[in-house]
């Protein structure tokens, strides 16, 4: 075969479409999910990119794919440093909470008498925690006898209780408050089968003390003087 028998028409073929796709339109969950899997598909396609169009958030022009997902990014950014922030914060917090905690309970190992125990732990509460009432209660025989008929249900569960008491037991708990308690935050103070007092801590709040809520500082300073006052001299006279 020489070189002019040799057609262009027999050398070139068209590659024959698919027609059996033909007319139908794609779907757009397909076409999301072949972007996520090939990101670098703009890349080799970068002049598609001019030609989209997404609208503006506020409706008011559209936007190019870029300034897009520069918003979209610069949205995630402010998410992120909320939640940063938000983490920083509660940190901090624990931190203050940590170094309160702390100076409390070297305050009750330096106690050597039930009575400077007491006035320890009421006396931090007040003014590094700034709670409204607080009353640290102990029982011997005959007063754990009382104490059972006015918040017996409270002493016999050996667990914190936060919320609204009863008008007997914040009574009971609170007498000479100078304003009615409204919620409270309280804890037995036990140490085996023996209850030796109630920790208690009252709001002028109703809403402060709320059922659900977290209880494990009430439960460490309890478990503290459940420890710390058998080995305290009791009060003469």
């Amino acid at each position: 075969m020489s070189i002019k028998d040799f057609h262009t028409d027999n050398f070139y073929h068209e590659r024959p479409r698919d027609e059996s796709h033909a007319g139908e339109a794609l779907d757009p969950d397909h076409v999301a999910e072949y972007l996520r899997q090939h990101p670098d598909f703009f890349i080799d396609y970068e002049n598609v990119l001019p030609d989209l169009v997404l609208p503006h958030h506020t409706g008011e022009h559209a936007i190019s794919l870029v300034e897009r997902q520069v918003s979209v990014l610069r949205s995630r950014n402010r998410d992120v440093r909320n939640r940063l922030n938000r983490l920083l914060e509660t940190a901090r917090d624990n931190d203050r909470l940590f170094q309160k905690t702390q100076k409390l309970v070297l305050a009750i190992l330096d106690q050597r008498s039930v009575e400077g125990t007491v006035d320890a732990v009421e006396s931090s509460l007040r003014d590094d925690y700034q709670v409204d009432v607080c009353k640290v209660l102990l029982f011997d025989a005959s007063s754990l006898a009382a104490a059972q008929t006015s918040i017996g249900a409270l002493l016999n569960t050996r667990q914190p209780t936060c919320g609204h008491l009863r008008p007997q037991e914040i009574g009971f708990l609170f007498a000479g408050a100078s304003q009615p308690v409204r919620s409270a935050a309280v804890m037995p103070i036990a140490r085996g089968n023996d209850i030796l007092g109630m920790l208690a801590i009252g709001s002028f709040d109703p809403d402060y003390y709320r059922s659900g809520m977290g209880t494990m500082f009430l439960t460490y300073i309890a478990d503290v003087l459940n420890r710390t006052l058998p080995r305290c001299s009791q009060p003469t006279g």
